[in-house]
């Protein structure tokens, strides 16, 4: 999973460690991106019985299942929800907030 400045320095601190000592521990270099290392198998090296990071994850934690390659048909959604537990459950929201939130406004969706 790649990750940004903002998100090495936002997972650090959140681990309490300096960016370097995170990036010795969590990072591997893929070109000149950086990329969360991660358990044999391919699962994330924060997840274990659900995210030991998460008030700190990153863009790409926060957006899922909302990915291109996830909504590009009913069947690649379905499949992305037979291996996910948690789609489908919480609260649903309707498009116009989703487009808020997509475009990055700060406001926060009714009744959250």
């Amino acid at each position: 999973m790649w990750v940004e400045p903002a998100e090495i320095e936002a997972l650090a601190k959140h681990l309490g460690l300096s960016v370097d000592s995170f990036g010795e521990r969590y990072l591997r270099k893929v070109g000149r991106r950086y990329s969360l290392i991660e358990k044999p198998g391919g699962d994330c090296v924060f997840f274990d019985k659900g995210c030991s990071v998460y008030p700190a994850r990153p863009t790409q934690c926060r957006t899922f299942p909302f990915w291109r390659g996830n909504l590009k048909s009913e069947r690649a959604w379905d499949e992305i929800a037979d291996e996910c537990p948690g789609i489908g459950q919480g609260k649903l929201f309707p498009v116009e907030e989703i487009e808020v939130l997509k475009r990055g406004n700060a406001e926060t969706p009714a009744g959250e």
